[in-house]
């Protein structure tokens, strides 16, 4: 600055001599810290009516950064450094606090405040001769407070960003888990998960080489559909988790395009996010099995792979064939299981069943409507009638061989 400069002696050890307008204003400045500070908590209350809502201890720290900043810039006007000192000097511990407290945007109207506070001033605090390098000086001053601003949130908002994903990384896997704590709800809880119903996983394969923006957009597609997403990759894997979903069927297919080629696949919606481990399940599932039908749609849901489940040695696709297809058929009666049966081992002809049972085709067609009605799976759909064939494979295999003789025994009779 103008007032820095050698002694008329020239250099003496490198030390720099101070000019006496500006001595006079560097004492006048320690002398009114106490002064500006006041007056600028005073024009913080009057100029920011948000400042006024803040809790007691956000404005003890906020106003703590005001005076820091001053007392600062005394020092700074003395003798000026480089800027990396602004973040311990005037910002000190308050990080945390100012980024939790106010936006950015705040924060640069509380600079703005100080800035100008300081500005009006400097009639008062500096001779006449010496106030133009000392405005100058305040410019400079907010210039550089204001850039280290801007890094404690840029700082703030990336150690949030890996906090999250940490985060959703272990609720993703206590999810897959099957975890149902009050760790995982603290968790969910922190994430700001608002979803209360409706959570549906999806599974694939992820990017071999996913972009540093790809979950970012993964994310934001998501949440055009469902009221809240997670996102995981794990390996090879991509799961996402859904929240209130309000368009499934399209919301999945939109979805699927962002996975990587190979099958994707969904589980059944479950009512709450810890019961949302059995959808992963059986999506998991479903996406080991699928190659064993090259035609299935993309996305596919996890429960129209049951028979290729069952084979590939998943208890629990046994289980729903049984529970949600073969006892309701069985349960029914009026002929049901027989009239299926016999329809599956005649090549699916209805006028052979008809004969085979000594009934008209119309009943026929009658009972594999009911069929149709009992477990939601159409007999006369080739894809349907292997679901239904498979459920009723697995159906007497878990059926105890003396009821299974009286069923035969009570059919022929």
């Amino acid at each position: 600055m103008a007032q820095l400069k050698q002694s008329s002696g020239g250099p003496q050890n490198g030390k720099l001599t101070i000019s006496p307008a500006k001595a006079e204003t560097i004492k006048k400045l320690r002398a009114n810290v106490g002064q500006l500070s006041t007056t600028t908590m005073r024009e913080l209350e009057r100029a920011l009516p948000w400042y006024g809502r803040l809790r007691a201890d956000e404005r003890s720290a906020l106003g703590l950064v005001a005076q820091n900043g001053i007392a600062a810039f005394v020092t700074w006007y003395e003798r000026p450094t480089l800027p990396s000192w602004i973040l311990s000097d005037v910002f000190g511990n308050a990080p945390t606090e100012l980024t939790r407290s106010i936006s950015l945007q705040k924060a640069l109207a509380l600079i703005r405040i100080v800035v100008e506070t300081v500005e009006d001033q400097v009639p008062h605090l500096a001779p006449e001769e010496d106030q133009p390098a000392l405005r100058e000086a305040v410019l400079r001053y907010s210039r550089e407070v204001a850039f280290a601003a801007a890094d404690v949130y840029a700082r703030a908002a990336e150690t949030r960003g890996s906090w999250d994903t940490r985060l959703e990384a272990l609720i993703v896997d206590a999810i897959l888990r099957g975890e149902n704590t009050d760790a995982l709800r603290s968790r969910i809880a922190a994430l700001g998960w608002k979803a209360q119903e409706r959570f549906t996983v999806m599974a694939g394969s992820s990017p071999l080489e996913p972009s540093p923006t790809y979950v970012g957009e993964l994310r934001r597609m998501a949440g055009r559909f469902a009221q809240d997403a997670l996102v995981g990759i794990q390996g090879d894997r991509l799961i996402l988790i859904l929240g209130g979903l309000d368009d499934p069927a399209n919301a999945m297919a939109r979805l699927a395009e962002l996975f990587a080629p190979g099958p994707v696949v969904f589980g059944p919606e479950a009512a709450t996010l810890p019961e949302a481990s059995t959808s992963a399940q059986a999506a998991f599932a479903g996406l080991s099995a699928a190659r064993a039908w090259p035609n299935a749609p993309r996305p596919v849901a996890a429960d129209d792979l049951l028979p290729e489940r069952v084979v590939a040695g998943d208890d629990a696709a046994r289980r729903a064939l049984v529970h949600k297809i073969y006892r309701p058929l069985v349960a029914a009666s009026n002929g049901l299981v027989e009239t299926l049966s016999a329809y599956f081992e005649l090549g699916h002809s209805l006028e052979a069943t008809a004969r085979e049972l000594f009934v008209h085709a119309n009943t026929v067609r009658y009972r594999l409507r009911r069929v149709c009605d009992v477990t939601g799976w159409d007999p006369l759909l080739p894809r349907e009638a292997f679901v239904l064939q498979t459920a009723l494979v697995v159906g007497r295999l878990a059926t105890p061989p003396s009821q299974a003789s009286e069923r035969t025994s009570n059919r022929q009779a």
